[in-house]
């Protein structure tokens, strides 16, 4: 049997281990590899919750081991060190993850398909490395939530104002603005040392570009500028930023803007681990791959979702996004089970459904696009809200099907009306 390893359990690592596990792996016609450094899969554009309190990771995080014995692909827990393309192998950290412990596990591989997803870029910016937090994974989240939460009660005690300054005015920033207003309102609900969200907690969000949300339409984008604004979040747009100290962001301008908690969510970049494979990248060292996602110098080598670089001829480059990466793991499962591998080689095409943005309960901004016609349509309000929650619905049923995610779902709405809106530790 060939051996098929991927490394990245994100949206798309784990749905194509799913997808080849239940052909490849079931059939005993290929073993399939799964290595993540993290236990369990957790939906990165969900990260946001989880750093305003709104969802518990533990409750909600998906545990490697346990779905690959369902799905019949093995899972590695271990951090890529590096891999060795002329023999064919990956090394891995030592079991426990220390690097000083223990020896260095080697896996060796037919196929290596790269879905090391995506990391904040701070694109040099004097400061934003050392001072700022970032939504790279549910780790990064969670200390974003302790120093919110604490932040919170602290002003509710001392009756000082907390600035939380998010950079960065794309979904990640305005969603975390609006999630964290909410979360501030409901610890006042909850009576948190006498906190007065209005007055005690002040969210800002700064953006480069002339309006919030750029891939969206510009009254899209407005209509969510608006909603911020009445929740009494400060927009700045046009706005780039020139430094980042430990308590405050100063623009190009020279303006300070107060920050006892600054996230950074401007951009992303791939990991660090593309540069050293010797592979073909562009500027933010995402590998570049053809139409059948191979890695342009390397035949044995696939890269899909955020770290990999596809432009298609037609449409352009493929944006980082989920919904790109789940047709990409539908795309590699179906080329990676055929059995003729010396074919003809279909090509990868992405279409575009659409993109929406989360500002809180009940309400979202986005729009959809047909996949027959192309049209777009825009949504907003309640309607865009209940769409966006089915996103993460279709995702779920990717990788368990229909009847798990209804048991999940009546869970979800079980523990919602029992457990506060807001975690606390």
């Amino acid at each position: 049997m060939e051996t098929i390893v991927i490394v990245g359990g994100g949206a798309g690592g784990l749905e194509l281990a799913t997808r080849l596990g239940d052909t490849l792996g079931a059939a005993k016609r290929a073993r399939i590899v799964l290595v993540d450094r993290s236990p369990g899969h957790f939906w990165k554009p969900l990260l946001h919750t989880v750093a305003s309190g709104k969802c518990d990771p533990q409750v909600t995080e998906l545990a490697f081991t346990a779905h690959a014995l369902d799905h019949d692909f093995d899972f590695i827990q271990g951090e890529v060190l590096c891999v060795d393309r002329a023999h064919q192998t990956i090394t891995l950290t030592p079991r426990g993850g220390r690097h000083d412990d223990g020896v260095c596990r080697t896996i060796g591989y037919d196929k290596l398909v790269l879905a090391l997803g995506a990391v904040t870029n701070f694109y040099n910016v004097p400061g934003a490395a050392r001072h700022a937090l970032t939504l790279d994974s549910v780790a990064d989240a969670e200390a974003f939530r302790r120093r919110f939460v604490d932040g919170c009660i602290g002003a509710g005690e001392r009756k000082e104002q907390v600035n939380v300054v998010i950079v960065g005015g794309g979904a990640t920033g305005v969603e975390l603005a609006a999630e964290l207003s909410n979360s501030a309102r409901a610890l006042a609900e909850y009576r948190v040392h006498a906190l007065d969200p209005e007055r005690d907690i002040r969210i800002t969000v700064i953006e480069r570009g002339d309006h919030l949300l750029p891939h969206l339409h510009p009254l899209q984008s407005q209509r969510a500028a608006n909603h911020l604004r009445s929740l009494g979040i400060a927009v700045r747009t046009a706005t780039a930023v020139a430094h980042v100290t430990d308590n405050a962001v100063i623009d190009t301008a020279g303006a300070a803007h107060r920050a006892d908690l600054t996230l950074w969510a401007a951009g992303v970049e791939a990991p660090e681990l593309c540069a050293n494979l010797g592979l073909t990248l562009n500027h933010i060292r995402q590998i570049v791959v053809d139409s059948s996602l191979r890695a342009a110098c390397d035949s044995r080598i696939y890269a899909l979702g955020d770290c990999a670089s596809y432009v298609c001829p037609v449409k352009g480059a493929a944006p980082p996004r989920a919904q790109v990466a789940h047709q990409q793991a539908m795309f590699l499962a179906e080329l990676l089970s055929r059995r003729d591998d010396d074919g003809p080689r279909p090509g990868f095409r992405y279409h575009d459904y659409g993109s929406l943005v989360s500002l809180g309960p009940q309400t979202a901004v986005g729009v959809l696009t047909g996949a027959i016609t192309g049209k777009s349509i825009r949504v907003g309000g309640a309607t865009a809200s209940l769409l966006y929650e089915l996103m993460y619905q279709k995702h779920l049923l990717q990788l368990h099907g229909a009847l798990r995610v209804a048991a999940q779902t009546l869970a979800d709405w079980l523990r919602a009306k029992i457990l506060p809106p807001v975690r606390l530790h």
